[in-house]
């Protein structure tokens, strides 16, 4: 299986194999939980080919999961096939293009077959803009001026955003697991004011 696996012919589709585990593996512990794909598109063709091929059905890294798995293990199961009918696999010239091209009504088939099935939280993309006046929590830090933190937003889709925070006010300190108000947007960065409410005395102590 090995010497199988590491054949010239078939380096693509193991890379390809291995790359859909990679992704699959940094969306559950959460490091792709926030990435947005806000994907324009010009001319009925260029719509028409996109939502051939699945794009808005699923979300978009899904989307490249599901082509990486068509395209690697169909790929190998190809390669299988012809050594054992022929004895002899398509070299790599060959085998990418045609498992390629194949892999790609196929992604747009699965695509529509999961679409209705997969729940869709991260589907619509938002500009970030929308999150201002919001609220956020600090999630990873300690927020200071100049010294952004991480936190946690959501729009009002639900849809969840990680973002870099630092106080509007000089001075102000933000803590980790503090909510604050997002006020305005710089860059990649927002600036926010806190709520008042994490520093409230606890009245059950």
């Amino acid at each position: 299986m090995l010497a199988f696996l590491l054949a010239e012919g078939n380096f693509a589709f193991v890379v390809a194999v291995l790359l859909m585990l990679l992704i699959g593996l940094v969306q559950v512990i959460g490091f792709g939980h926030d990435v947005d794909s806000d994907l324009h598109v010009e001319g009925d063709f260029h719509f028409d080919f996109l939502s051939w091929l699945g794009v808005g059905r699923l979300p978009l890294l899904m989307l490249i999961v599901v082509f990486l798995a068509i395209f690697g293990i169909g790929g190998l199961a190809l390669q299988q096939l012809l050594r054992d009918w022929t004895g002899e696999p398509l070299s790599t010239v060959a085998a990418v293009p045609l498992v390629g091209v194949a892999a790609l009504p196929l992604t747009g088939l699965a695509a529509r077959l999961l679409a209705p099935i997969l729940p869709r939280d991260f589907t619509t993309a938002v500009p970030l803009d929308v999150l201002v006046g919001t609220s956020a929590q600090i999630v990873t830090g300690r927020a200071s001026t100049g010294s952004p933190a991480r936190a946690r937003a959501e729009d009002h889709h639900g849809q969840v955003h990680y973002i870099m925070v630092e106080p509007d006010n000089a001075g102000q300190v933000f803590e980790e697991g503090e909510r604050v108000l997002l006020v305005r947007r710089e860059g990649e960065c927002f600036r926010a004011i806190s709520r008042g409410d994490f520093h409230l005395p606890r009245l059950d102590g």
